[in-house]
């Protein structure tokens, strides 16, 4: 079955850095488009970035300049680099894949990113 499983969340003071991961067990990865969303309380989720099959990226404008995707078809494994964090990144961060020819998403459980001093 298809598994997406996030960590590197945590607790980071502002300006601070982390690196988000997410596994994805199965035979999706490599054919799949990845992304990363994000849901801060009592708002709705939110796309941050993205990652095609062949590496094109697309980000949030709140994310531009700060965060890279990037993922490593040979460990079915995407990433997100978070940098120059401030209070405003605090969300639950998800994985995202949806493989090409389906209207089919695949989610992980998330994983808390909190940025505060």
């Amino acid at each position: 079955q298809v598994q997406l499983v996030e960590s590197g969340g945590g607790l980071v003071q502002p300006g601070g850095s982390l690196r988000l991961s997410c596994i994805v067990s199965g035979s999706i990865f490599s054919r799949a488009t990845m992304g990363w969303y994000r849901q801060a309380p009592g708002k709705q989720r939110e796309l941050v970035a993205r990652i095609s099959r062949g590496g094109n990226t697309v980000y949030a404008d709140s994310v531009k300049g700060r965060f890279t995707i990037s993922r490593d078809n040979a460990k079915n494994t995407v990433y997100l680099q978070m940098n120059s964090l401030n209070p405003e990144d605090t969300a639950v961060y998800y994985c995202n894949a949806q493989p090409p020819m389906t209207s089919t998403n695949y989610w992980g459980q998330g994983t808390q990113v909190t940025v505060s001093a």
